[in-house]
């Protein structure tokens, strides 16, 4: 077995894992009390101080490699577990850390790492958006300064392109912080008014 059949495997255990924790997480959660309000989350992520931190830090690296949840779920949770500043903080090291681990391994494994997260038609379409004009490297450092498109996805893309390390990183590191600003407070707001209705 090759190295991208052994990445496969270990994106579906990951990916089924992945769901049976978020799962089990959201049971044990429910039935002990502390998801009936945020204060009672917090408590208990303060609780595990900068082990809870490095926790969540872990789970946005994760969430970007093993895409399970969408993203503005993450970062709406690091803002009401840990504040605007904080939780901003702890999201974009995250995201960042797990942007460029989807382009390291799209860089090692080529199409089939971005293949086991789209079908092979959607796949064909993306990669016939990417040759032309030789335009990828622009609308990609816009659609990551803008919070509405596949991240992810547009991360592991990048790695089957000619886009360097260096270049990959200074757009991910200028263009993540506004991008993630927007999810976070649009989504806060949105969180404070159902809360409130």
């Amino acid at each position: 077995m090759d190295k991208k059949e052994d990445y496969g495997m270990l994106w579906k255990g990951i990916s089924v894992a992945g769901l049976v924790l978020c799962g089990a997480l959201s049971v044990w959660g429910y039935q002990s009390g502390y998801f009936r309000s945020v204060e009672d989350l917090q408590a208990l992520m303060l609780r595990f101080g900068y082990g809870g931190m490095a926790l969540f830090v872990l789970i946005q690296m994760v969430q970007v490699v093993f895409p399970i949840l969408p993203g503005g779920i993450s970062c709406l949770a690091g803002v009401l577990l840990y504040g605007p500043l904080l939780g901003f903080a702890l999201n974009y090291v995250g995201i960042c850390i797990g942007s460029m681990a989807a382009f390291g391994i799209a860089k090692n494994l080529g199409r089939s790492a971005v293949g086991k997260i789209v079908s092979e038609t959607q796949l064909e379409r993306y990669e016939r958006w990417m040759q032309k004009d030789g335009r990828f490297a622009k609308l990609f450092a816009a659609a990551i300064f803008f919070p509405v498109a596949p991240d992810d996805l547009l991360c592991y893309l990048a790695g089957t392109t000619a886009m360097t390390w260096k270049q990959f990183t200074c757009i991910i590191v200028l263009g993540k912080p506004f991008s993630i600003a927007l999810y976070s407070l649009g989504l806060t707001k949105l969180f404070q008014f159902i809360a409130a209705a």
